[in-house]
This record gives C-alpha cells, structure tokens and sequence, in this order.
C-alpha cells in the first residue's frame, strides 16, 4: 500500500513538473510575442489572465493532495487552449503600435 502510494506521488509530481514547465514555456512565449511587437496589448492581457486562471485552476486541482486523471486532463485541456490561443495572437497580424 505505501508503495502504490509513493508511486502515485512520483506520478504526481512528474505530472506536476510538467505542468509548471509548460506554463513557464508559454509566458515565455507570450513575453517573446510582446517584446518582438507581434501582441498587443489587449491580446497579451487576455493571454496573461488566461494563464492565470490556469495556475488557478492547478491550485485547486492540488489543494486536497490528490490529482485525478480528469483533474488533470481538465488543466491539460486548459494549456492547449491557451497554447493555441498564443499561437494564433502572435501571427494574427495584428501588431502593436511602434514608438515614435
């Protein structure tokens, strides 16, 4: 029993690890997208509480101690939206105004 237990932990972890590391990937992204000017700045404020609600939603997936597997498929599904969504602010088109 302690063994199942430590493996699921191990699991959890893992699975937690790549959450984080996918998050920091994508305000990567986002902060490339500003910093190239290929976001705007409503585009990067939807992204950014788009992230938002992600590390929310991690938290209270996290809060009891246990992540279902539709727990986390549920903040998965929340990345690869936001994923997509980046994606498709940064090549839109749409650019921010230069500085003159």
């Amino acid at each position: 029993m302690a063994a199942q237990a430590h493996a699921q932990g191990g699991w959890q972890d893992a699975q937690a690890d790549r959450v984080d590391a996918r998050q920091d990937r994508q305000a990567d992204r986002i902060r490339q997208g500003v910093a190239s000017g290929e976001l705007t700045r409503p585009e990067t404020a939807r992204l950014v509480e788009q992230q938002r609600h992600i590390r929310r939603l991690e938290r209270r997936t996290e809060a009891d101690g246990q992540v279902t597997a539709r727990e986390a498929a549920r903040v998965e599904a929340a990345q690869d939206r936001a994923s997509r969504r980046i994606h498709h602010a940064k090549h839109d088109g749409q650019a921010r105004p230069r500085a003159r």
